[in-house]
C-alpha cells in the first residue's frame, strides 16, 4: 500500500515538475519533494498503528482432551478413525464389560437380599409394636381385675364376721358361714393370681428404652440397620452400573480423535498419566497478540479481520471480544529467590485479545495451531482503516506465494 501511494505521489511530481514545469526542478523543491512523502507515510503508519492496530502473530486455539477411561479392561472395539470428524456422543472405544457386568448381577442380588432382611425387620417391629399394645391391654385388664376382686373380698370377708356372730349367738346357720368363709378364700386366690398377672405384665413394661419397650426398640434399631444395608447396597449398586457404563467410551463434543494407538486387545487403565487417545475439539479460539500501547483505543465489540496462511486469499470477517490484561511476566513463582530485575531483563511481553469469527466465516475450518496476521477497526480516524484493509488483504494475497527453492 505504501509503495502504491509513493507511486501515485512519484505520478504528480512528474506531472508538476517535469510535464508541465509548473514549479521549478531546483534544490528546495526537490528536498521538499522528498521531505513530504517521507513525513506523511511516517505519520499516516504511526496513526495507523494506534487507530487500526495489525498483529503479525494471530494464532487458532482449540481445545484438546485427553481421553482417559474411568475403568481398567481389555479393548474390544474401537471404531473411530483418526483425523476424521466425530460427531458428539459417537463411541469412540468400547472395553471388555465382562467383570462389570458380573459385578452388577452381583449387586443386584445383595439388594434384592437386603431388602427382603428389611421386610422382615419392618415386619419384626410390626409383631413388637403388637405385643406392646398387647402388654399394655393386659396391664389393664388384670389392674381392672384386681380392683374390681378387692370390694368383692372386703363383702365376702364382712359376711364372714356376720356369720361368725350369728353361729356364736346360736341365730345363725353354719353352713352359711362355712360358704362364706369358702367364698373368701376363693376370692383371694383370685386376686393373688390377678395380683401375680399385673406385677408380671408390669415387669415386662418396665424395661424400656427411650421410652419405648425393650422389644420394640431392638426390633426398631435391627430395622435402622436392615434400611443402612439397603442404602448401602443401592449405592453398590450404581457404582457398579455406573462402572459398567464407564467400559464404553464416547466423542465429548464434536472433534477429531488424534494420535489414536488404541487397538482391540490392548490393555487401558484409568490413569492421567496414561491416555488412551487426544481428541481436538471442532470449536475453537483466534488470539492476536498485541503491544500494550497498540491496545490504548481498542475496546470489545470493535471490527476485526484476519488471514490465516492455511486459507491465503481469504480474509476472516470477526469482532473484539475481550482483552486479556494478563501475562506470564506479571506473576512471580513461589520460591525462595528474589526477582530478576536488572541484570537480565526479560523481554516485553504482549497481552493477548480473544476475536470473535462473524457468523458469515463461523462455518470455515481453522486448523489447531494455524497462525497469520490481522488488524483490529477502532472508532478513531475511520477515513484511514481503508489502508490497512488494503494492506492486510496485499499480504493475504501473498500468502499463496511458497518461498522455498527446494
Amino acid at each position: 500500500m505504501e509503495a502504491l501511494l509513493l507511486g501515485i505521489y512519484s505520478f504528480f511530481v512528474w506531472l508538476i515538475f517535469i510535464k508541465f514545469k509548473w514549479l521549478p526542478w531546483n534544490t528546495t523543491s526537490q528536498v521538499i519533494v522528498v521531505i513530504i512523502p517521507v513525513v506523511a507515510l511516517t505519520a499516516l503508519i504511526l496513526a495507523l498503528n494506534v487507530v487500526a492496530p495489525s498483529s503479525p502473530d494471530v494464532r487458532v486455539f482449540k481445545y484438546v482432551v485427553q481421553v482417559i477411561p474411568q475403568v481398567r479392561g481389555r479393548v474390544l472395539e474401537v471404531p473411530v478413525e483418526p483425523n476424521r470428524l466425530v460427531k458428539k456422543g459417537e463411541l469412540l472405544f468400547r472395553l471388555d464389560p465382562t467383570p462389570y457386568q458380573i459385578d452388577l448381577n452381583v449387586a443386584k442380588a445383595k439388594l434384592a437380599a437386603d431388602q427382603a432382611k428389611m421386610e422382615q425387620a419392618s415386619a419384626n417391629l410390626a409383631d413388637a409394636s403388637a405385643g406392646a399394645r398387647q402388654l399394655g391391654e393386659q396391664l389393664k385388664s388384670a389392674t381392672g381385675q384386681v380392683k374390681s376382686l378387692l370390694p368383692r373380698l372386703d363383702l365376702a370377708k364382712l359376711r364372714v364376721r356376720q356369720n361368725r356372730e350369728l353361729v356364736a349367738s346360736g341365730a345363725g346357720d353354719r353352713f352359711a358361714l362355712e360358704q362364706a368363709e369358702a367364698n373368701v378364700t376363693e376370692l383371694e386366690g383370685q386376686l393373688a393370681t390377678a395380683s401375680a398377672n399385673e406385677a408380671q405384665v408390669t415387669q415386662k413394661l418396665s424395661g424400656q428404652v427411650n421410652g419405648e419397650l425393650s422389644t420394640v426398640a431392638a426390633a426398631r434399631a435391627a430395622l435402622a440397620v436392615a434400611k443402612a444395608q439397603v442404602d448401602q447396597s443401592r449405592a453398590d449398586l450404581a457404582n457398579a452400573q455406573w462402572n459398567l457404563d464407564q467400559t464404553t467410551v464416547y466423542a465429548p463434543a464434536n472433534g477429531y480423535a488424534i494420535n489414536v494407538q488404541l487397538r482391540p486387545g490392548s490393555f487401558t487403565v484409568a490413569m492421567p498419566l496414561s491416555p488412551a487417545m487426544s481428541f481436538v475439539e471442532e470449536e475453537y479460539q483466534v488470539i492476536a497478540l498485541y503491544k500494550p500501547n497498540e491496545l490504548q483505543y481498542v475496546q470489545p465489540g470493535n471490527r476485526a479481520e484476519f488471514a490465516l496462511t492455511t486459507i491465503p486469499g481469504h480474509v476472516v470477517q470477526a469482532k473484539v471480544d475481550s482483552i486479556v490484561w494478563a501475562q506470564g511476566q506479571g506473576q512471580l513463582q513461589v520460591s525462595g529467590t528474589l526477582p530478576q530485575t536488572g541484570a537480565y531483563p526479560q523481554v516485553p511481553g504482549r497481552f493477548p485479545v480473544k476475536l470473535l469469527v462473524e457468523e458469515k466465516d463461523r462455518a470455515l475450518f481453522l486448523a489447531a495451531g494455524a497462525e497469520g496476521h490481522g488488524a483490529i477497526y477502532t472508532e478513531h480516524v475511520e477515513m484511514i482503516h481503508i489502508i490497512r484493509m488494503v494492506i492486510l488483504r496485499i499480504g493475504t494475497i501473498m500468502d499463496y506465494l511458497v518461498l522455498k527453492l527446494h
